[in-house]
Formats: structure tokens, sequence, C-alpha cells
């Protein structure tokens, strides 16, 4: 098959179709568009071509292997058969109107102001902070910071370091100015390969690589008296320690960390938490607790934003219906077709 074939027969295909052909070869298929994926496919097939072609076929003949199988079905239909009624999960109606784009905005902003009182997670994790290692995993903008935040002003306030460390430049720098608008400029530093501020300041934000390498030279004899006072360690962002790249970066920085300091794993995606904090505890002098909070303080709305610009609710109801993805609001299913012919190679019309 030549090339042009192929990008025929690819042309032929529904997106859906090319998404399972892109599994395992395309890197996040899922973002592209068909006319991407057909030119995506195609780069891969050159060093590849015989695999891509025979796991279209394979594909393909699946496809008309389930619509003969459909057509003998509607042919010879089964004999109907009554059966007692059970119980059934109850499943949102389809019948239901779909909501609204003014209904699926209202509400969204920012909330009057109220006094702040701390979630009991958030107080049960600082508490367990005072005696013991603590991991956290809680949805994002459930208040993790604020833990690390109040963590860090008592260490302070003891007369301990504080060091604050997260996977990005960037982040790291978004950090520094949070911190020292609420510490003052003179009690926060940042260490990272770019930037170097205030390195005797009580409370350090740096990347967990410069961490690490603090702790290895501390580690072969360098060491930097300031590790000595070292009393808290918070790791931002700690599901990369998962990383296939760069997870050892956290794992040496956990087992090279001074028993003294007390460490505070922050993530809202961390999949094996427990596993983490069990780790902790069989590699660490003190216990690890895991506080993990599951209700998101802040809800989730899904939405689509079409490349024209207009706006949709992504599903038919307010919320995200677990359970029943398929459920997507008539709106949006139309600008994914629509989406879908726009992508199609030029000159070219689905079959």
């Amino acid at each position: 098959m030549t090339t042009d074939e192929l990008e025929r027969l690819l042309a032929q295909q529904p997106v859906a179709l090319l998404h399972r052909l892109a599994r395992g070869r395309v890197h996040r298929q899922f973002r592209a568009g068909k006319r991407r994926l057909i030119e995506l496919l195609l780069q891969h097939s050159s060093h590849n071509r015989a695999g891509l072609e025979s796991d279209l076929q394979a594909l393909l003949e699946a496809r008309q292997s389930q619509s003969a199988s459909s057509a003998q079905r509607s042919q010879y239909p089964l004999p109907i058969t009554r059966k007692k009624a059970t119980p059934q999960t109850p499943v949102p109606a389809l019948s239901e109107p779909a909501i609204s784009l003014t209904g699926w905005l209202e509400g969204i902003g920012v909330p009057e102001p109220q006094p702040f009182v701390p979630d009991p997670w958030q107080t049960d994790a600082l508490s367990a902070l005072s005696e013991i290692d603590v991991v956290i995993s809680v949805p994002t903008g459930s208040g993790k910071t604020y833990v690390a935040i109040e963590a860090a002003r008592r260490a302070m306030e003891d007369n301990r370091t504080v060091i604050y460390t997260s996977p990005l430049k960037a982040l790291s720098n978004t950090k520094y100015t949070e911190f020292s608008r609420l510490f003052g400029p003179d009690k926060v530093g940042i260490l990272t390969g770019d930037r170097q501020e205030h390195s005797q300041a009580p409370l350090l934000i740096m990347t967990t690589e410069i961490l690490r390498n603090l702790l290895y030279d501390a580690a072969s004899g360098e060491i930097d008296v300031r590790l000595d006072t070292l009393g808290l360690v918070i790791l931002d962002e700690s599901q990369y320690i998962a990383d296939r790249e760069r997870g050892v970066v956290w794992e040496e920085t956990i087992i090279f960390c001074p028993s003294q300091a007390k460490l505070l794993l922050l993530s809202a995606s961390i999949g094996n938490p427990q596993d983490i904090a069990d780790w902790l505890t069989s590699i660490r002098p003190t216990a690890c607790r895991l506080v993990r909070h599951s209700k998101r303080t802040v809800p989730l709305r899904a939405g689509y934003l079409h490349p024209n610009g207009r706006l949709t609710p992504l599903f038919r109801t307010l919320g995200i219906p677990y359970g029943h993805p398929t459920h997507l609001h008539p709106e949006a299913k139309r600008l994914f077709l629509e989406y879908e012919e726009e992508t199609l190679p030029s000159g070219r019309s689905r079959r």
C-alpha cells in the first residue's frame, strides 16, 4: 500500500478508530484532531509501515464483524422473555432537558468574603506534623497550601529552618513571591539554577533537585551548618516521585533528609498515598501519617470550547456525571462533529 493509499484509507475512518490506532504510537494522541492524527500516524509509519497497516486491518475487520453480528441479530431477533423486575441504580434520564449555557455559568465567580475556618483535615494534619511526618492527599483547591504556610510559620517561630520545594522553577518563583508577601521579604529566600536570593533566610524556596544536591553535599562531608537547624521540609507536587525520569530525585531527597526534620508531602494526584506513607515509615526514624480528603471544596464543571470560540457545557448536567460519561450535551456533540468535519484532509469527505 502506497502512502497516498494509506492516507486515503485513514481519512475514510471515524476519528474514534484513529484514536485507537494511535494509542502507543502517538504521544498525547487524545489532544489531536483528525487531520493531525493522520499526519502523526503517517510519520510514525515511516519506521514500521507493516505494523500500522496490520493493526488498521485488524480494527477494520473487527468493525465489519461487529456490524455483521448486529445485522444478523436484527434479522433473527431473540424471543422475548419476561423477567422479574430487579432494583437498579437510577440512571439520569436523557429525556430531561439539557442544562443551558446560562445555567451552567450561573454561580461561577469570586465568592463573598467569609471568616476563614480550617477544615478538620487541615487541623488534623498540623497536629500530626508536630510529632511525625505527614503525607497529604486532597483534591486541587482544598487548602494544601494553608497547611504548608501554617506549618512553616510554627517551625520558624521555634527557630527552625524551613525548606519548601517544587518541581518547577516557575512554581518556585511564584511561591517565593507569595511567601515573601506573607512572611516578609527578609524571612524568605530562593535557590534555583537561575536565581539565588537571601540564601540565609529561615524559609528557603527551591526546586527539589537543588535540595537533593545540598543533601548530597552534606552526605559527602561538605556539611552546610544550616541543615543542623532544619526543622521542616515541604515537598510540593510530590506525585513526581512516580515520574520515570525525575522520581529518583524525590526518593533520594526523602532518604537523605536529616532525621530531626519533619517531612510534609503535598499532592492532589498521588495514586497510592498509603504506600508512600508506609514507605516513609519504614525508612525514617519517625512514623508517617496519611491525611486524605476526597470531597472537593470547589466543585468541577466541565465545558467544551470550540476553536471558533463557541462555549458549551460538556455534559447534560451541571456537574460531571460520574459513571455516565456518555451523557454529552447535544450542543457539544454537534460541535465535536463539526470539528471532525473541519479537520478532515481537504478535498476528501467522510463515507
